[in-house]
């Protein structure tokens, strides 16, 4: 069988969505491609945000391909599955862009993953994937929704893909060499190509605002020699910074061991608590120049809101910041916007962390994700209307937003194009 795997060329008008709007490597894609190929299926990666194809020129490639199936992602890479844009009015824009259809369309990403039946309405799909995709796509026989008669029907349960049998990626050299953004860099400007990569998937605690109960959940790590394998690969092609997109890349020591003698710069996130001082002066030997590292509240009230798991007080994790400012050229405390932490306190906070040379945002305020424990907490299970809850929920609650969105943020209603498709009214999704 011959598979498109396509991401849309993204655009965020209107949008809630506070990710970054440069190109990054699909790496959902890059892995699929080569499970499919292990498995003896063609496939072709058209990737029209890196290559900024307009739909005219993707149908083109397509067409070209005569492709069987056409697999669609609804977020711009797996870095943001866990913050997608809410809306699905690129892939839906895609899909209708396309010529009548010799194919059966594939969605995967959060939507898929978390409100599948709505997904398949909205896209007019054929079948969406439940959980992590690179394992399911050969066969698309399990960790499915399709239709059934006119109705979504739900094939097996949210996949967790098996790290170790993920191949090293090597990705072409014109993808390589086109790829000029430095995620989360501000030490230098580049001077070469950047990358994208993942030493591990998924997070050992619970947060209530991560979207991952669906995807990209339980902890598990690649083999240190697949790791190695890829990032050599990236290196040979030229490639001087890599943004590891874990979501939470924690201390180890004979990893960042092996990435001293290579003498590449990257960056990543992580939680501050987990590292002593020790290792904090290994990552910045190892190459390090940019921690994200998610404090997300000043107050102990509100880290025990947000279920953090964390141990350390707030005196000792503006130490711990401070410290790693030592050896790491940028460092950044995130911060979510709490009614436990008093306005005052929060820009003390933030001043204090300037002087030492540590970035501190703005507190952001939380988007209750379909998938995460908050919207849980609030709705229940999310049905087929949990995306416009939220967002809805969202506006109404907050009269600023993140530093990205230039304008306030449009209804879902008006930034998404009509299903066409009458969800039944007691399906669950």
């Amino acid at each position: 069988m011959k598979y498109a795997l396509v991401n849309p060329r993204w655009s965020f008008q209107g949008s809630i969505y506070f990710g970054c709007r440069e190109p990054h490597l699909p790496l959902e894609f890059g892995y699929s491609k080569a499970l499919l190929e292990r498995e003896g299926h063609e496939a072709i990666l058209i990737d029209g945000q890196m290559e900024q194809l307009t739909n005219e020129e993707i149908n083109a490639r397509v067409r070209a391909f005569r492709a069987d199936f056409l697999v669609v992602t609804t977020a711009p890479s797996y870095l943001f599955w866990r913050c997608a844009p809410p809306e699905l009015r690129i892939p839906q824009q895609l899909i209708r862009d396309l010529d009548p259809p010799r194919f059966a369309t594939v969605a995967v990403g959060p939507h898929a993953s978390t409100t599948p039946a709505a997904t398949l309405k909205k896209l007019h799909a054929d079948i969406a994937v439940l959980g992590e995709c690179e394992e399911v796509l050969p066969w698309l026989n399990d960790s499915t929704c399709s239709w059934d008669r006119g109705r979504p029907r739900l094939r097996g349960t949210n996949r967790s893909s098996d790290m170790a049998a993920l191949p090293a990626l090597r990705w072409p050299d014109d993808i390589v060499r086109n790829h000029l953004h430095h995620h989360h860099r501000f030490d230098a400007a580049p001077s070469g190509p950047g990358a994208e990569m993942e030493v591990s998937r998924g997070c050992p605690y619970r947060c209530t605002f991560c979207a991952k109960e669906n995807f990209r959940n339980a902890y598990r790590k690649r083999p240190l020699d697949v790791i190695l394998e890829e990032l050599d690969n990236l290196l040979s092609q030229g490639v001087e910074y890599v943004y590891f997109i874990d979501e939470i890349f924690l201390p180890d020591h004979k990893l960042l061991g092996e990435f001293v003698g290579r003498k590449f710069k990257f960056g990543l996130q992580t939680r501050i608590d987990l590292w002593n001082k020790e290792m904090l002066e290994l990552l910045g030997r190892a190459g390090c120049v940019s921690i994200e590292a998610g404090i997300e509240s000043i107050s102990p009230e509100g880290r025990f809101a947000l279920d953090k798991g964390c141990r350390m007080s707030t005196g000792e994790l503006t130490d711990r910041l401070v410290h790693a400012r030592k050896f790491v050229p940028f460092v950044q405390g995130n911060l979510i916007q709490m009614e436990q932490d008093d306005e005052d306190a929060v820009e003390t906070w933030r001043t204090r962390l300037q002087e030492k040379g540590v970035w501190a945002n703005k507190p952001v305020p939380l988007f209750p994700y379909p998938g995460s424990p908050d919207y849980t907490r609030r709705w229940g299970t999310p049905d087929d209307r949990a995306w416009e809850r939220a967002h809805e929920y969202y506006l109404r609650s907050f009269a600023s937003f993140s530093d990205v969105q230039e304008d306030r943020p449009l209804p879902l209603t008006e930034v998404e194009l009509p299903s066409g498709y009458d969800a039944p009214e007691n399906y669950s999704g």
